[in-house]
């Protein structure tokens, strides 16, 4: 029976970090900051910054490139931030198995 108890407490555990992955974010930067984007830990892009020297060009591409690789780098680095947000709210619930991979529960 203990060891039903300790499977609830992992799970609640497991969803108040999920609910709270909306409250982690990264920020992905390209062009020497002249674009940005903000993600969140449930792998939203939740802003987007645009120099507006790139708007007033007419290369439609770089700005396509330098977009892709903000979000791109936002989305890496929340998946980072989520990782860790989550193995801090499981820390002590979970042995430590090697291979165990909690990234799927990221919502």
């Amino acid at each position: 029976m203990k060891m039903m108890g300790k499977m609830k407490e992992v799970q609640a555990r497991i969803k108040e970090a999920q609910d709270n992955l909306v409250n982690v974010t990264a920020t992905g930067e390209s062009g020497g900051g002249m674009v940005k984007a903000t993600a969140n830990g449930k792998r939203q892009l939740i802003a987007l910054e645009i120099d507006p020297a790139l708007l007033k060009g007419d290369d439609k591409i770089v700005l396509q490139d330098l977009v892709v690789a903000a979000v791109n780098k936002a989305m890496e680095d929340v998946e980072i931030q989520a990782r860790e947000e989550l193995r801090k709210k499981t820390e002590g619930l979970l042995p430590n198995i090697p291979g165990l991979d909690l990234g799927g529960m990221m919502g």
